[in-house]
């Protein structure tokens, strides 16, 4: 066809016509044109973001004089921190290794007679480093509180302003403050996430693509049989991969591996059991390969990525992005890891975590079964 034929015109206003047609039919088109933009800028503009704020923050006060309780009254009203009294290091501790507190912060006996005396005192602060941005937005805007009040403070007496206060940071479980051992429990849990769905995002959908799913429905196998058989060998590759990436993290990249090997096995089951149990689902539904990989590595690496604490920090996301934390399985998988690796098991952590991804297995099990008919259109 030629531009000088005189029907190039309407033929090629018919193709873009169909063309249009064929676009305003399929939602897929629009998912991507429009809602993709709109949930990727909701997340990046409120989710991701490297400020740190309601830090969950113990405070000891050994001093318990008017000094002491004045610098305690000044943190509290501080937005960088959610502070919380206790009455000694070792009931803090618990809070640190659990991942409920990010530092705690002790105020030393003889607080307000060092001040007085023109001495100077030393605040201590002791944070989680396996989270290495918190822990040094942590030290600096204690420093930054700490200035601010003593300023004030010179300023009531009417005597210059001058330092007064030092800090003394120390970071547990990461004491050099090395990202590598932030960063690399994390891109276990991306890894896992991402594989994990993909295994199986396939494997209903090559089967429906394929037809030879009326076959594997015209069996006496049961459903719930024949989706248990279909998962296990995937849920073994799963693990063989976590193991891999285990090996490397530790040999390669040599991160301690402070906690157990049944620990790590458990974590790691539950979790292949939620995103396994995803792929599956994602499968089941779209019943077309393609679609399912897409699906796959949408719900599965962008929210693991950006909404499972590993990057960002929680505490710091608008309320409502919190709540959707809470639906995305790699939450409950990342801080577990870090545990592993740095500080050691804790049961505390790991038995809530286990049982939430062992709820969103059994609940994509249990869609999963729903969604395959025995009577195939």
């Amino acid at each position: 066809m030629s531009a000088c034929d005189p029907l190039f015109g309407r033929r090629a206003a018919a193709v873009r016509a169909k063309e249009w047609a064929q676009i305003w039919l399929d939602p897929s088109t629009f998912g991507l044109v429009v809602l993709m933009p709109l949930i990727l800028m909701f997340l990046f503009g409120s989710a991701v973001t490297l400020d740190v704020r309601a830090t969950q923050t113990a405070v000891i006060d050994l001093d318990r004089s008017n000094a002491s309780r004045g610098l305690l009254g000044a943190l509290a009203n501080n937005a960088y921190f959610a502070i919380s009294e206790k009455g000694s290091v070792a009931q803090a501790e618990p809070g640190l290794q659990s991942g409920a507190l990010r530092g705690f912060i002790v105020i030393p006996d003889g607080f307000e007679r060092d001040l007085v005396s023109g001495q100077t005192p030393t605040v201590q602060l002791v944070t989680d480093g396996s989270q290495v941005n918190t822990a040094t937005l942590l030290a600096a805007n204690l420093r930054g509180a700490l200035r601010n009040w003593s300023d004030g403070r010179a300023l009531e007496e009417g005597k210059p302003s001058q330092p007064t206060l030092s800090l003394t940071a120390r970071y547990r479980y990461n004491p050099a403050l090395e990202s590598r051992y932030m960063l690399v429990p994390g891109a276990i849990g991306i890894v896992m996430a991402m594989i994990g769905s993909l295994l199986t995002a396939l494997i209903m959908a090559r089967e429906y693509e394929r037809g030879t799913m009326e076959g594997l429905l015209s069996t006496p196998i049961s459903i719930p049989s024949l989706v248990l058989s279909k998962l296990l060998p995937y849920y073994v590759l799963g693990l063989a991969s976590t193991g891999i990436c285990v090996t490397v993290a530790v040999l390669g990249y040599g991160l301690p591996f402070r906690g157990s090997f049944l620990a790590l096995f458990l974590v790691s089951s539950a979790f292949l059991a939620a995103v396994l149990g995803q792929g599956l689902l994602i499968s089941a539904g779209t019943k077309s390969q393609f679609v399912s990989t897409q699906f796959a590595l949408l719900s599965g690496f962008l929210p693991s990525l950006l909404l499972s604490g590993f990057l960002f920090e929680i505490d710091s996301m608008p309320v409502g992005i919190r709540w959707l934390t809470y639906i995305v399985p790699a939450r409950y998988l990342i801080p577990s890891l870090q545990s592993v690796f740095l500080v050691g098991d804790i049961w505390s952590m790991f038995v809530p975590n286990i049982l939430a991804l062992l709820g969103f297995g059994g609940f994509f099990f249990l869609r999963v079964t729903r969604a395959i008919k025995r009577e195939i259109a």
